[in-house]
């Protein structure tokens, strides 16, 4: 099976580096979502993968074909790719079956015979639920029937590799809930390898089979959503896949002891070195437990946001505010106080032995092959439920 290949690959715009080194591999049938801030080089990536750009250094291969060199470069038209588009790219003269249509009009086609040709559209149509709508206009169809035909006509032509450059981001939240799972469907079906740039951190989440977290033209971290939310090798890893928070403390070992009261401790086995040499340990606002006693952290609430299932509690512990998400029934109003702690117990290394309440990763990281594939969780970007049958929207 063909593997991507990227093999220090940079970019140069003028003198402003737009990517810096990258190396990455992709896997034959890989859902892989590159993510990142504007201006990280994501779509400079992507645009390279698809051969619109050449890149300044490096090389891109797909199994034994050379895409991009110093001395080689395949054009658009050349790639096995499908692409599709933040702003669907659609022409308002043609009908969807036309749009459908046209990528097997290209050279690359001129052996397929038009019976061949027939079947594949059909196909597509049927798929992607545009039968019905097949000779409608792009102006008579809503945003999610329009981003459907972008995706029938990246996909009819059966390409090895589908390119998507935010292509969920004009339309609205529920809209784009629905998409996504058909997307998936699509990945499913067709058993492309997929490379998804988006800015959202709640598709990349849901819909990947791996993350490719990008900053200042370089790759940050790479890894399962599990690895990359639960195992954050960097603080900007950490705050970008979603909301992070950082307790203050003292490292030892394998242990942290909590700056406010050093008898609460962390096991804090598998947690990156950088935040150990920062004296701080990342805990997602879903980690910790807030009760109105006990021990933990002492604090006070500062805010409070009512989400349906959950509430988002804003929490002031000596100075520091940190973002809680608690069922909807812990039910408390801003100026209460409580105490923020993990699940589990680690045991006190004082003279009388005990086990003593403390905080603990009740969800440590796993190792990396065995979380291969696995989803993380993914924060308010709406609910799970089964793939639904591609139909109209």
């Amino acid at each position: 099976m063909k593997r991507l290949k990227l093999e220090r690959v940079s970019h140069w715009f003028g003198r402003t580096r737009a990517l810096d080194d990258i190396r990455l591999e992709i896997g034959a049938s890989e859902f892989v979502a590159v993510l990142g801030p504007s201006g990280c080089g994501k779509t400079t990536l992507l645009r390279i993968l698809g051969g619109f750009l050449r890149p300044t250094e490096g090389t891109v291969t797909f199994g034994d074909d050379v895409y991009s060199s110093p001395l080689v470069h395949v054009p658009v038209e050349r790639r096995d790719l499908g692409m599709v588009f933040q702003s669907f790219a659609l022409w308002p003269h043609m009908t969807v079956r036309r749009h459908v249509e046209f990528p097997l009009k290209s050279p690359r086609h001129k052996g397929t015979s038009e019976r061949e040709k027939h079947e594949a559209v059909e196909r597509t149509l049927e798929v992607t639920g545009l039968t019905s709508l097949q000779h409608r206009l792009p102006g008579e169809l809503s945003g999610g029937q329009r981003q459907r035909v972008s995706l029938a006509r990246a996909i009819v032509s059966k390409p090895s590799i589908l390119l998507m450059d935010e292509p969920l981001s004009a339309l609205d939240q529920e809209l784009r809930i629905e998409m996504r799972r058909e997307i998936q469907d699509i990945h499913r079906l067709t058993g492309a390898t997929i490379v998804y740039v988006t800015h959202d951190q709640g598709e990349a989440l849901a819909m990947a089979d791996r993350l490719v977290i990008m900053k200042d033209g370089r790759i940050e971290q790479a890894g399962t959503p599990r690895e990359v939310y639960l195992h954050p090798r960097t603080p900007f890893a950490a705050g970008f896949v979603s909301k992070c928070n950082f307790v203050k403390g003292t490292w030892t070992g394998d242990r942290f002891a909590v700056q406010e009261d050093p008898s609460l401790l962390f096991d804090g086995a598998g947690v990156a070195e950088v935040f150990r040499g920062m004296n701080v340990y990342p805990v997602r606002p879903e980690q910790f437990r807030i009760a109105a006693r006990g021990r933990g952290l002492e604090g006070k609430i500062a805010n409070k946001q009512y989400n349906g299932r959950e509430i988002h509690y804003a929490v002031r512990c000596q100075g520091t505010i940190f973002t809680v998400y608690a069922d909807a029934f812990e039910d408390y109003r801003p100026g209460d106080s409580v105490r923020l702690s993990f699940e589990g117990t680690v045991r006190d290394d004082r003279e009388d032995g005990l086990d003593r309440e403390a905080f603990m990763v009740y969800n440590r990281p796993a190792h990396t092959d065995s979380t291969a594939g696995e989803r993380a969780p993914v924060p308010h970007s709406g609910e799970a439920a089964e793939t639904p049958r591609l139909g109209e929207q």
